[in-house]
């Protein structure tokens, strides 16, 4: 476990796990990614939406330390079934968010492990192994990289710096080609790295002004959501734990720009 756990606090208890086990899962998945060449993967919808044997492992080696350590707990992945659980917290796990990139062996992936309670991402993690970042944050206790606190900048536009833009072959051309050209039109600019999770803890860093997917799962967003939040900033999200939805990121000037430049009602 890491430093300072408190029995007394079961939240803070969960995000030190958490922690504790990015690590674990991230050091399980660079070992895959060293002979990526070896790896068998699979199509799931698209030739853009991979999945492959080290996803799979590392979720396992996920699940098993957490019903190892929280047995009531209930647990949702990418890779496999729901679990049910009695305690009011639920683990939702990616294991390797960005597996294109991890394919074919660039370093922006990550390990992405939510905590949520009463339908809401209350902590997180987000851990690039290759990067050597580890973004944390828990309900009420702020928003951390690799220690040092995150602070969303209040002041940013949409022309500030780079705009993350996570479409992947589930959105459709016409409403990609849209909001890629209002954005260029109000001088923003695209940047994309192919892990939602990665370019949502990006926001909380100030790297990125606002982050903007028309189709994304909570697996892949929950936990850097709550980095962003616990940082300052807001992430609206329309799907829930189960149904995937739209999501905006960034500060309150930022977001209402997405959302219009997206077609969201105000």
């Amino acid at each position: 476990m890491s430093a300072g756990l408190t029995a007394d606090d079961p939240l803070k208890q969960r995000r030190a796990f958490a922690e504790d086990l990015a690590r674990a899962a991230g050091r399980k998945a660079r070992t895959f990614f060293v002979h990526r060449e070896t790896l068998v993967t699979d199509v799931k919808t698209s030739s853009q939406d991979l999945v492959s044997q080290a996803d799979r492992t590392v979720e396992a080696l996920l699940r098993r330390a957490i019903r190892r350590q929280f047995p009531e707990d209930a647990i949702v992945g990418e890779e496999d079934v729901p679990v049910a659980g009695r305690s009011g917290y639920v683990w939702v796990l990616d294991p390797i968010d960005g597996t294109m990139p991890f394919l074919v062996g660039q370093p922006n992936w990550c390990v992405s492990i939510a905590i949520g309670r009463n339908e809401q991402p209350v902590a997180g993690v987000v851990y690039a192994p290759v990067l050597r970042e580890l973004y944390s944050a828990v309900e009420g206790g702020g928003a951390t990289l690799n220690g040092a606190a995150l602070r969303v900048n209040p002041d940013w536009t949409l022309a500030s710096t780079n705009v993350g833009f996570g479409a992947t072959q589930k959105a459709t051309v016409e409403e990609t080609a849209a909001f890629v050209a209002g954005l260029y039109r109000e001088g923003g600019v695209l940047f994309r790295v192919g892990s939602g999770a990665l370019m949502l803890s990006y926001v909380a860093a100030n790297r990125l002004a606002g982050y903007y997917d028309p189709h994304i799962s909570s697996w892949d967003c929950w936990a850097a959501m709550a980095i962003i939040r616990e940082a300052g900033g807001r992430a609206e999200f329309s799907g829930d734990l189960h149904r995937p939805g739209r999501l905006w990121a960034g500060n309150e000037r930022v977001i209402a720009d997405l959302k219009r430049l997206s077609g969201e009602p105000g």
